[in-house]
């Protein structure tokens, strides 16, 4: 699910045939690669979760306020704030100011690191290889996907948070050393880490990632940081009325994709 929208609740999908939704929850088709094939599926919908670079933004945004669309709540990143100089920044920033511009309403969500991203060491630590990264012990503030999935539930469905920008991040700073430390107590075992320079990490991360997104990701996890991406955040726990959830229990919830 790559978007849904308030009023009727309704997920768009690009197969239906493979997920699954809860009750209440109407499963539509729809292309993000092709905008013309969301106006029947956003058909009465009122508000828009979206994640950008799906398809054409521009596309996208024109088709939901065709629809009726009245407001759309965008994950951006926190970088378009602390990193406004780095490509993947500006172009995040780029969608914003479509919306922005869309004659829409419009909520941004800038999370910080995902506690998801841990899974790039997934196949290491299922075949017991040492789990190797730069910057060990510069830590985060990384957030649970499911702090931002709440924010951005409670955007959608209550007033007060249209014209709003969020950064978001999660309740603690949290070291790449630590992470692998706490999946190791997880899993009960013992995780060899192996801390390594920024250029070995670039040389791996080039070949999948592009030089300018390489040298991006490596300047916020710990090349280039600054205090305000280093900042712990309140604003998930204020506006959902609940804690922020730490990395731990991420690691708890996701245990098995590491055995």
């Amino acid at each position: 699910m790559h978007a849904f929208g308030a009023g009727p609740l309704r997920a768009l999908t690009r197969d239906r045939t493979r997920v699954s939704f809860p009750d209440g929850v109407e499963a539509a088709e729809g292309d993000f690669a092709a905008a013309a094939s969301l106006k029947q599926a956003l058909d009465g919908v009122r508000s828009m979760f979206l994640v950008s670079r799906l398809g054409p933004d521009v596309d996208v945004l024109h088709a939901a306020h065709q629809t009726g669309v009245e407001h759309v709540v965008l994950v951006s990143s926190i970088t378009v704030q602390t990193h406004p100089h780095l490509g993947p920044a500006a172009e995040n920033l780029a969608v914003e100011q479509l919306l922005e511009t869309s004659g829409m309403d419009w909520t941004i969500l800038r999370p910080t690191r995902f506690a998801s991203n841990a899974l790039l060491w997934a196949a290491a630590i299922r075949g017991n290889q040492p789990v190797q990264a730069p910057f060990a012990d510069i830590g985060l503030p990384t957030i649970h996907p499911a702090d931002i999935a709440s924010v951005a539930r409670v955007a959608l469905t209550e007033p007060g948070h249209r014209g709003q920008r969020y950064a978001l991040t999660g309740p603690e700073q949290v070291t790449a050393r630590q992470q692998v430390a706490m999946l190791a107590a997880e899993l009960c075992r013992e995780i060899e880490f192996a801390e390594i320079s920024r250029e070995q990490a670039r040389s791996n991360m080039v070949a999948a990632f592009g030089e300018e997104a390489a040298d991006a990701v490596l300047d916020v996890t710990g090349g280039d940081v600054n205090d305000e991406l280093l900042e712990v955040r309140d604003t998930a726990s204020r506006i959902t009325d609940s804690p922020a959830r730490p990395f731990g229990r991420w690691v708890a919830e996701n245990a098995t994709a590491f055995r």
